[in-house]
């Protein structure tokens, strides 16, 4: 018999996939087993896989997609910014709130790469290296132009990324800062770390919010 592939925008697979995001966040992939995925789901062990193929499947999905969205809105704040600064200011901006706002999502991406099989991590680890590869030409051409003075691109490039991506495990709508300004206040941080002058305007924080609200629909 001829397998039929899940619809992704089934309801049922849009319930797995949530299940996923939120118990591999939170019990990494090794730690989820498939009944709980099953349980989360609010279905049986059997009918989960109407929705999915296998979990390493599911994890790949969920990445990609997350990925793709991030790439897809970096480049939609970023299109029409020439200045390096201006760019990497939003793209720190950017990657603040996806994290803020999408916490276990972002989380997954972030921590479980490396529960991947081999192939199907390479075209993971690619379309995160795209991503990246966005702050990466902000910071070099920042110094070639002599507007940011580190001695290391990559590095602070690592440095920017692993800071922001704190803020899906720490950052709380409930507490006494606001999304906006944490935001512009990481902004302002990674123009300090590159070594760019002193600037009077900020990112456009409504911007990115309204990109993310666009691109992320679900």
């Amino acid at each position: 018999m001829r397998s039929i592939a899940p619809d992704p925008e089934s309801p049922g697979s849009v319930r797995v996939r949530n299940a996923g995001i939120a118990l591999f966040a939170d019990r990494g992939f090794h730690g989820t087993g498939i009944r709980d995925l099953a349980g989360a789901a609010g279905m049986s062990s059997a009918s989960l896989y109407h929705h999915m193929t296998t979990k390493e499947a599911l994890l790949a999905e969920i990445m990609t997609t997350a990925l793709g969205r991030l790439g897809a809105a970096a480049r939609i704040v970023t299109g029409d910014v020439t200045d390096p600064a201006d760019r990497l200011g939003r793209l720190v901006a950017l990657h603040v709130l996806t994290h803020a706002v999408r916490p276990e999502e972002t989380r997954v991406v972030d921590n479980e790469v490396t529960a991947l099989a081999p192939d199907t991590r390479e075209s993971i680890v690619r379309l995160r290296d795209d991503y990246e590869g966005l702050f990466d030409r902000a910071i070099t051409e920042g110094v070639q132009s002599g507007e940011f003075t580190t001695a290391e691109p990559t590095l602070t490039r690592l440095a920017l990324l692993q800071m922001c991506n704190g803020v899906a495990r720490w950052y709380s709508p409930d507490g006494n800062t606001d999304i906006a300004t944490l935001a512009t206040h990481f902004a302002h941080i990674a123009l300090r770390v590159v070594g760019a002058p002193p600037r009077s305007g900020d990112p456009d924080i409504a911007l990115c919010q309204q990109v993310i609200a666009n691109v992320w629909q679900d």
